[in-house]
């Protein structure tokens, strides 16, 4: 009994530490999320809201409405935070006071959830780019490796799927090209939720599988890739200028495996940008007119991305150079056989569970990357 009691007492004044750890932590992400002003912008919404007129304008009523709700969530989940860690003293304390060991596991998982959900908030006050709050558009391009490249973008798609589903985000396909025996030759889907292109631009670059193929009679290894173009939804009308001489605009039959997929009539658009080579196409609105606004959305987009780019490189002295999809230009090796093992190339991130990774936990390299490229503007600030 004595032993069970030092026990108890040692986990506690344990935890208890540990947790200390987290109060400076807890003051600074409230400070940089900037809370009070959150609120005070919470209550101008809902006086706008309550106003005879509000819904005149649909448009901006829904935007104002989305804003107010993003605001909530995020007063919501400090506050949520904060009593979390409260409740986690007074469970210590009650523990203490009545020698219970039963509450120890409670008390470590309510520890745990709370470490959790803190590295999560924090991690979000780090997604300060311009348009890191926007909606993502994401497109998978099977590269070299034939049939098991397709199948290799058919599984990376069903990751982000699962990825976006446990955020509780919508996925929305917008292009659909099938692979001529199995897989996906290419996709284009759009990822719906908050700060979904700022977790997701750290997705931007080449992707490698290694494995035992199934489509190899003889039971070789493998190697796959496949490119992940990520872009922000830009709702917003972009100071991009489109020459209309710069442009192709085709029409075509929405492709796939059947159901959405097809359709009798020519509504799908294709639209090349000759100076860049870019090309947009977009298959699963209601009619060509809206397949056409979605494609011209897209290419203002990829074009400011791109601008932006251009921008940095000169910044630091250093030319872009296009990536093919091959040996040595991946961001990222997920490698099934003889080992299981995924790791980023950018950020040295591992994660053994290859099989975890690809059912959607892909946030220990989101985080990852964002801490990386954070510390990386902030030595250039110092510089």
């Amino acid at each position: 009994m004595l032993l069970n009691l030092r026990y108890i007492m040692v986990e506690l004044d344990n935890i208890r530490i540990e947790l200390n750890t987290y109060k400076e932590p807890l003051i600074e992400i409230e400070a940089a999320l900037d809370l009070e002003n959150k609120k005070q912008k919470v209550q101008e919404l809902e006086r706008k809201m309550e106003e005879p007129n509000f819904w005149d304008n649909a448009e901006e009523a829904q935007k104002q409405t989305k804003e107010l709700s993003d605001l909530k969530a995020s007063i919501s989940a400090v506050e949520t935070l904060k009593q979390q860690f409260e409740d986690i003293y007074t469970l210590i304390d009650m523990a203490n006071e009545e020698n219970d060991e039963s509450m120890v596991p409670e008390i470590e998982d309510e520890y745990s959830s709370f470490t959790s959900g803190l590295e999560t908030l924090r991690l979000s006050t780090l997604l300060s780019g311009e348009y890191d709050k926007c909606n993502a558009i994401l497109k998978l391009n099977a590269g070299a490796g034939g049939t098991e490249s397709c199948d290799w973008a058919s599984m990376l798609y069903r990751m982000y799927q699962k990825w976006a589903d446990k955020k509780g985000y919508k996925v929305e396909e917008l292009d659909f090209l099938d692979g001529d025996e199995a897989g996906i030759k290419s996709v284009t889907f759009q990822i719906t939720g908050e700060n979904a292109y700022g977790y997701l631009k750290s997705e931007h670059g080449v992707h490698r599988l290694v494995r035992i193929s199934p489509f190899n009679a003889q039971g070789k290894r493998q190697t796959s890739f496949v490119s992940c173009e990520v872009m922000p939804d830009i709702e917003e009308d972009l100071d991009i200028e489109i020459n209309d001489d710069d442009i192709r605009i085709d029409t075509y039959r929405s492709s796939g495996a059947g159901g959405q997929h097809i359709n009798k009539t020519s509504s799908a658009i294709r639209i090349t940008h000759f100076p860049t080579g870019i090309v947009v196409q977009c298959q699963n609105e209601r009619s060509q007119f809206q397949n056409k606004d979605k494609a011209m959305q897209m290419l203002k987009s990829k074009l400011y991305v791109l601008r932006k780019e251009e921008e940095d490189a000169k910044r630091q002295g250093i030319k872009g150079e296009a990536k093919k999809i091959d040996f040595g230009s991946q961001i990222r090796s997920y490698v099934l056989q003889p080992y299981t093992m995924v790791k980023d190339h950018r950020t040295n991130t591992d994660v053994a569970q290859a099989d975890a990774v690809l059912d959607g936990l892909i946030d220990p390299f989101i985080n990852a990357y964002l801490k990386m490229i954070n510390d990386d503007k902030g030595a250039d600030s110092q510089n």
